[in-house]
């Protein structure tokens, strides 16, 4: 592998295939450890991997001959993983949301700095052509001046085809932390930083049925609200609404719409890295498709990463994810306690990500 960047994965549940796919075959980068509390697992992702082992987590932590963790635990584990890395001189990229608690996350961000080390942080999605395309397009004032946006996720919940869907129940769960992340990130590249938000949340029901997997049938206990509603107010003036719900059952609500003066955008589903583009223009008859003029093409899980290694400010990075962390933190507390909830953090806006051909970030791009 040469000059390859050393990575340790440590969580290898559902959603490190899709990490896997991306990292494992790119020939700047190697994977030398894996990690998982279930050591079966570990054992079998190392029997895929040539040339990496199965560790224990501390070891992997303490390893001399890796660079970077990719902590893809589950919420609860987050703050704990990454803090465990950058104490020991690691970069670390994770799983969003950044942790599952605002502190936690700040504790992160705040250590990386004093130690110099990077943080990133899910998701990616909004650095492919889907969310790009949609800013570009609002950056050379196709709609105007932009003066609000509706974002609207709504399913009935992951326990339907996730067969262990404790943690989506459990604090750093629910709808708001665990999809938010993705709706929230896509509306600052869109329209910048948040100052504000005023939330309203409810849980109606107490338990949920897991609809595959061994434990099909079995009900487990629900620990966070699973309908939250917000406006966020954007430092630009702009306003958003914001929804996140696991109890419904389906919308013909677009994933994001962006109001401006001139016309109006619709943008695609902020948990994929591509989709349809449409824009409907002031006086027009119907909306029409905007070709890819920006983002990762073919994008997939992982490219965060890529992007962070590869130098300059990080378009997936800890200052945003902890913005992001805050921003859904408060809409929680705000519904909680009834009031309007001014943020502490900020976050500029990533540099835009040009149109990248699949080949560039897939084959041949050194990290710094």
């Amino acid at each position: 592998m040469g000059d390859a960047h050393r990575i340790g994965i440590v969580g290898l549940g559902f959603i490190s295939r899709a990490y896997l796919d991306t990292l494992a075959p790119h020939p700047d980068i190697e994977v030398v450890a894996v990690a998982d509390l279930d050591t079966s697992r570990a054992q079998e992702a190392a029997r895929q991997l040539p040339g990496a082992r199965q560790s224990s987590v501390e070891a992997l932590l303490d390893a001399s001959d890796l660079q970077t963790v990719l902590n893809l635990t589950t919420p609860a584990a987050h703050a704990d993983i990454a803090l465990g890395a950058i104490a020991r001189g690691k970069h670390v990229y994770t799983e969003k949301p950044l942790a599952d608690t605002f502190a936690g996350g700040r504790a992160v961000v705040e250590a990386a700095a004093k130690a110099g080390t990077l943080v990133g942080c899910a998701p990616d999605t909004v650095l492919g052509t889907g969310v790009q395309t949609a800013r570009g397009a609002l950056d050379k004032g196709l709609v105007g001046r932009p003066l609000a946006a509706q974002a609207v996720m709504v399913t009935p919940g992951h326990e339907r085809w996730h067969p262990q869907p404790d943690f989506y129940y459990a604090q750093g769960g629910g709808p708001l932390l665990d999809m938010g992340p993705y709706y929230l990130s896509a509306l600052v590249q869109l329209l910048g930083p948040v100052r504000a938000v005023t939330g309203a949340a409810a849980r109606l029901r107490d338990t949920r049925v897991i609809g595959s997997g061994p434990r099909a049938g079995e009900r487990i206990a629900v620990g966070v609200d699973t309908h939250v509603s917000g406006v966020l107010e954007h430092d630009n003036g702009a306003l958003s609404t914001l929804t996140t719900s696991f109890d419904g059952v389906a919308t013909t609500s677009a994933p994001i719409e962006v109001h401006g003066e001139t016309g109006t955008l619709a943008v695609p589903d902020p948990n994929h890295f591509d989709g349809r583009v449409r824009h409907f223009p002031l006086g027009g008859t119907d909306w029409h498709e905007l070709e890819p003029s920006a983002g990762y093409a073919g994008g997939s899980r992982g490219v965060g990463l890529l992007d962070l290694l590869h130098g300059g400010r990080p378009r997936a990075g800890g200052e945003l994810a902890l913005h992001v962390l805050e921003t859904m933190t408060a809409l929680l507390r705000s519904a909680a306690e009834g009031r309007r909830v001014t943020l502490e953090t900020t976050a500029e806006r990533p540099a835009p990500v040009p149109l990248t051909p699949i080949e560039t970030w897939q084959t041949s791009w050194r990290p710094a």
